[in-house]
């Protein structure tokens, strides 16, 4: 029987494409591929019916501000909005993570947590479960930790933008730690700011560490800008170059070897330069780093596309070749350790019942003498089977949980313990060939999730590079284009009516 989604999956998913039929049509194409990654991984144990891969990722460009305490995250996105919408001062002045979204209202509004946790569009989609797993009871209290903000202004339209708490790792909580790393994850573009004024950059260990010390491993570490804030409070130094130096040379203790490193301040609260060099000097060097932030955020609608495009990519991959493998390996493993436990006990078994008895007594309860009463010897055959199923089922449940412990419940395929457990339920055989739910229709899904997935990163190479060089189409015409192109590919790919149920 082929799992389905539950009623509130499907609405949200509804409202998802609805949201997507206008602004993006390649991406509302890309929805129908995770539906069909989903059928997959519901068969599979993966993840469950209310649950969906489409609902794991933020569909809007999502860009994360990260500091030190009154480094100027709030004055960098004020100034960037072009309105006051964020509290600033010397002091640490919000505790929460404040997500910046747009809205066609003039009058800006505070929404709370509990907005962002149960609208699966957003990043922090059902967070309040995720803190219950580092703090118990916590989760309740949503609104301590997130609240969304509204923005009239055009810059932040078509993406959001998070403004975290000031970071210093000596004394965050745990909650805000796994809520920092969620946000790093998910996020297009990473603006990581330190304040210029601090003296001693290298005193700032663990939370150097936390903000830098991983990034150098990742993937996806071109991602992570790092701004030295409000440098014009060095224009006074003999050498302020040092200052900038100290820092870089602060990060690369770190691991940070590489990227950009970018040195602004805010000209409205600036310490006043009266060396006229120098003051030109520092004010080409904030113009041209804040040009060059300001472009990568304005990149980032580009960047969602192809974040989402390889996320459906990665995860089809991931269950052919990481997720299958794995749970193969682990079948026959849990195989072999169940038939060997078993010989092994009922042989333990036998000799003892064969010693107490003193190999006459008590065996010949447990004989088949069939010259006897056929009732009695049919009682006595289903007592050895009774015996032996107890043993059998009692050691292949206690083995499967012992090595269910070493898979992870959380990744980017879905929950590999639960699938595994899945394959060795009571009534399923010890001796299949394969994880269940993966079969050859399996497969022929993932080859076309995987073929589209490539087609919709050609189509969109074709929207924003034009490799032959032909001039002559305007960018509404290529735009009209690909529109069509999102279109034939829907009208090709079959209906799910027409799609045969296991």
């Amino acid at each position: 029987m082929l799992a389905r989604p539950d009623k509130s999956i499907r609405e949200q998913l509804a409202r998802l494409e609805s949201h997507l039929e206008n602004e993006n049509p390649l991406l509302l194409d890309a929805v129908q591929r995770f539906k069909k990654l989903d059928r997959v991984a519901y068969r599979m144990g993966l993840i469950k019916p209310g649950d969906s891969y489409a609902t794991r990722i933020p569909w809007w460009p999502l860009i994360t501000v990260l500091g030190t305490f009154s480094a100027g995250k709030s004055s960098f996105i004020n100034h960037f909005l072009g309105q006051p919408l964020q509290l600033t001062g010397n002091q640490a002045v919000d505790d929460k993570f404040s997500v910046i979204c747009y809205s066609s209202q003039e009058e800006s509004r505070v929404l709370p947590g509990i907005a962002l946790d149960s609208d699966p569009r957003f990043p922090f989609f059902n967070m309040s479960a995720e803190i219950d797993k580092v703090s118990e009871g916590e989760g309740r209290r949503i609104d301590a930790y997130l609240q969304m903000k509204t923005s009239d202004s055009e810059k932040v339209s078509g993406k959001i933008i998070i403004d975290s708490p000031g970071f210093d790792a000596d004394d965050q909580r745990n909650e805000i730690l796994r809520l920092t790393d969620h946000i790093i994850d998910i996020s297009d573009l990473v603006l990581v700011f330190f304040d210029a004024r601090h003296p001693e950059p290298g005193a700032m260990h663990d939370t150097l560490e936390h903000l830098v010390g991983d990034t150098i491993r990742r993937n996806d570490s071109e991602k992570f800008l790092y701004i030295l804030n409000q440098i014009d409070t060095a224009a006074r130094e003999d050498n302020p170059e040092a200052v900038v130096a100290a820092w870089q040379r602060a990060l690369a203790q770190k691991g940070l070897t590489a990227g950009r490193f970018y040195a602004i301040y805010n000209e409205e609260v600036a310490v006043p330069i009266d060396d006229e060099t120098v003051r030109h000097r520092f004010e080409s060097k904030r113009d041209a780093d804040l040009a060059e932030i300001y472009e990568r955020i304005h990149q980032v609608e580009v960047e969602r596309s192809y974040r989402i495009i390889g996320a459906l990519d990665h995860i089809a991959s991931d269950i052919e070749n990481v997720v299958v493998p794995r749970l193969t390996a682990t079948l026959n493993r849990w195989m072999k350790a169940v038939l060997i436990t078993d010989a092994v006990l009922l042989g333990v078994i036998l000799i003892a019942m064969a010693i107490i008895s003193n190999w006459i007594s008590l065996w010949g309860l447990f004989s088949l003498d069939f010259t006897a009463a056929p009732v009695v010897s049919t009682l006595k055959a289903i007592g050895i089977v009774v015996v032996v199923l107890a043993v059998h089922f009692s050691v292949r449940k206690f083995i499967a949980r012992r090595m269910a412990r070493k898979l992870e419940t959380e990744s980017r395929a879905g929950n590999l313990r639960s699938a595994f457990l899945r394959n060795t339920r009571t009534l399923r055989s010890l001796f299949h060939p394969a994880p269940v739910g993966w079969s050859a229709r399996s497969r022929r899904i993932l080859a076309g999730v995987i073929r589209d997935a490539s087609g919709f990163v050609q189509t969109m190479n074709d929207r924003f590079a034009n490799p032959s060089g032909i001039i002559g189409e305007s960018p509404q015409a290529e735009m009209l284009k690909v529109v069509e192109q999102t279109q034939e590919t829907r009208a090709e790919t079959p209906k799910p009516g027409a799609d045969t149920a296991n």
